[in-house]
């Protein structure tokens, strides 16, 4: 029973630390103020992580786990699907993740690039780094066998750029109440079929440059 009650106050504060994380940046977050709002005491940081250095890494990566168990990479279509079918449902989970408001390793991420530490570099490497070369290899069996790694690697940058980019601006947007951000996007099953239609097109395209040069 202990080992529960202490395994969920360890969860607690990475979700508390994750929301502070994103309000405040690390430099500006406390751990006396992460340990009020979970309702711990201000030794328990330290005895959980060792320090608020590690707690923010384990923040972060406890926020990205989270992430993908409420929306897994693969969408949900199976690994034997058409790989049109496979992007469909990572670029549809990517889409439904940073679109949801509970995720928080997209914005703990941004506060991080706004004001850097450095201290996160190598935990979402560790992370990210196999998530990305899965959807490089699905880039590139849809590319077929003629087309070179900066072209798979180009690819690739764009079509993540077009789940990110609009999602996170509806996100900031929904957090400031900025009346001059872009229109928020409604419909994100709309949405992800438009990326995926456009990507797929995008894809189509450079094979026939490929085999016509």
């Amino acid at each position: 029973m202990a080992g529960k009650k202490s395994e969920a106050k360890k969860e607690r504060l990475m979700t508390v630390a994750g929301e502070v994380f994103i309000e405040k940046g690390f430099r500006d977050t406390t751990v006396a103020e992460i340990c009020a709002r979970a309702e711990a005491n201000i030794s328990a940081v330290n005895y959980h992580f060792g320090s608020k250095e590690a707690l923010y890494q384990e923040a972060w990566r406890h926020s990205f786990s989270e992430s993908l168990k409420a929306y897994p990479m693969d969408g949900g279509v199976s690994e034997t699907a058409p790989a049109e079918e496979r992007l469909r449902g990572q670029l549809t989970a990517l889409i439904r993740r940073i679109a949801d408001e509970n995720n928080r390793d997209f914005f703990i991420a941004q506060m991080e690039m706004i004001n850097p530490t450095g201290l996160l570099q190598e935990v979402m490497k560790s992370e990210l780094i196999p998530v990305r070369q899965q959807t490089l290899a699905l880039v590139r069996e849809l590319l077929g066998p003629e087309a070179t790694e900066q072209q798979v690697h180009y690819c690739e940058i764009s079509i993540i750029s077009m789940c990110v980019q609009p999602m996170v601006m509806q996100r900031i947007a929904k957090r400031t109440k900025d009346k001059n951000m872009p229109a928020l996007i409604d419909d994100i099953t709309s949405f992800a079929d438009h990326v995926v239609k456009f990507a797929l097109a995008g894809i189509n395209a450079m094979r026939r440059i490929g085999s016509e040069s």
